[in-house]
């Protein structure tokens, strides 16, 4: 046995002790000097003191936001620049749609997105995969200049076949047709429709590779808009992936619902924005403002006032948090919330327990069953916190709703991709669009109060017989929810 091998049989406690010190402090310092959320510091900062190995490499895989601020700034401000409203808005006064009280949600709208609330747009809602698919597949088969495409989960099963042939279709005869694909939503089926894709020859690219190169589902960073536009005027947006569980005839009595929306009008041009931003960051591709989108939107007579809210973990962080803020600020009679994954933080929570207290309805629909086992134990731990303020939660009966709906007064409606979590306020890059219609807004309240006429009332007597087993691990779930 030589010198070498000798000192590191006799020191390799030392030698790992001074690694494990060094590594876990640095991540420590790393942790507490970027986390801007203090108790995000706290708990990383203890998940690392705790496990100074293991601690800094949970904290490396999602922990860090790799997104360079000043990087993503500058693309998105270049697509603004290229995608903002080059045509006339047509002037219009925010009180023909909605009362005096939305005013303020409007600056506060202004000051959060750099996108103007434009008129002269319609929007339709379409229920489940059932009504979304057939005419997303139907708008791909009928477009003529460009296709854009962004989703979070693109599975490779019956229907994402259906769809990934649609693109090769409209690529082979010419159309420009561009894909994003989250890297972790790209596994959660094998092989991954990229592959089909590409074969095909279909432009596609995937969003954010994470660090192992694994399905991960509860990896940070994850790009979760949907979004599809078709030659610049038609787009379709909410919270519907692409799956065939979402589609009655091969799912069955286990397909899960959600809401879609057809978009047509200006804010089209938003979305598409927002796209080309994305493709740009993904491949330093700039998509041209000429061919992808029309030059004079058509002004549809349904004059919805609307725009697109962008948020994510670059300096659009918490925008939609702060929309919501301001929306459940200025409800005067009702607010309506319908969430699969309903973990707002104290903050939001706060916001809806002021509403509750100073008078206005508040009624919150979750799911009975719940595709995220975890998510659905904190949610349950913590939902005592709004019924004590006069919020009535109801659990959904039936198959898992995957839908993400915000009403306001019936005036004012919150549609798109974000869920009511941490992760999704903060850490995922996310699509909403706020609308002031009371004709969309009413549909969407009748299709929640429709499912809540069937719903489970959840109260606080429920959640206390519940065993005390099942009481500690949601708790102690709920402790994670940061994360989930």
């Amino acid at each position: 046995m030589n010198e070498l091998q000798v000192f590191f049989t006799n020191y390799w406690p030392h030698l790992a002790f001074v690694l494990g010190l060094t590594i876990g402090g640095t991540a420590a310092v790393h942790a507490a000097m970027t986390k801007n959320d203090v108790r995000a510091a706290i708990g990383w900062v203890g998940v690392i003191i705790m496990s100074p190995l293991l601690g800094p490499l949970i904290y490396l895989v999602v922990g860090i936001n790799r997104i360079r601020h000043d990087q993503i700034s500058e693309l998105r401000n270049r697509a603004l620049h290229d995608y903002g409203p080059a045509f006339s808005e047509q002037p219009f006064e925010l009180s023909d749609h909605a009362g005096q009280q939305f005013e303020a949600l409007e600056v506060l709208g202004d000051r959060i997105s750099r996108f103007p609330l434009c008129t002269g747009n319609a929007i339709v809602r379409l229920r489940g995969g059932d009504e979304a698919y057939p005419a997303m597949l139907a708008a791909i088969d009928g477009a003529q200049r460009t296709v854009a495409l962004q989703t979070y989960i693109f599975d490779h099963d019956r229907i994402g076949v259906q769809f990934a042939e649609a693109l090769a279709r409209a690529h082979a005869r010419g159309v420009h047709v561009r894909v994003l694909i989250d890297a972790v939503g790209s596994r959660y089926s094998r092989p991954p429709i990229i592959r089909l894709l590409r074969h095909h020859g279909v432009p596609s690219a995937l969003f954010m590779t994470n660090p192992l190169g694994m399905r991960m589902p509860y990896a940070n960073l994850r790009s979760h808009r949907k979004i599809l536009v078709i030659d610049g005027q038609d787009s379709f947006t909410g919270g519907m992936n692409i799956r065939e569980g979402f589609v009655h005839a091969l799912a069955g009595e286990r397909t899960a619902l959600d809401t879609h929306f057809h978009v047509t009008g200006p804010v089209v041009r938003q979305i598409m924005s927002v796209f080309a931003q994305d493709w740009m960051f993904t491949t330093n591709e700039s998509l041209p403002l000429q061919i992808w989108c029309n030059d004079d939107p058509v002004h549809q007579p349904q004059n919805m006032p609307a725009r697109s809210i962008r948020s994510g973990p670059d300096r659009q962080l918490a925008a939609t948090q702060s929309m919501l803020l301001g929306a459940f600020a200025v409800a005067q009679k009702h607010i309506r919330i319908q969430s699969p994954y309903f973990l707002p933080d104290q903050v939001l929570m706060g916001a809806i327990n002021t509403a509750a207290r100073r008078g206005v309805k508040v009624d919150i629909l979750i799911p009975g069953s719940n595709n995220l086992r975890l998510v659905n134990y904190a949610m349950t731990a913590q939902l005592d916190q709004v019924i004590r303020a006069g919020c009535q939660v109801w659990r959904g009966r039936g198959n898992f709703d995957h839908s993400k709906l915000t009403t306001i007064d019936g005036t004012w409606c919150y549609i798109g991709s974000s869920n009511m979590d941490p992760r999704s306020l903060r850490l995922n890059f996310e699509l909403d669009v706020e609308v002031y219609s009371r004709t969309l807004t009413a549909q969407i309240d009748e299709d929640m109060d429709a499912a809540i006429s069937q719903a489970t009332p959840v109260t606080l007597q429920d959640l206390a017989r519940l065993p005390f087993r099942k009481r500690l691990r949601n708790r102690i779930i709920w402790l994670a929810s940061p994360y989930l």
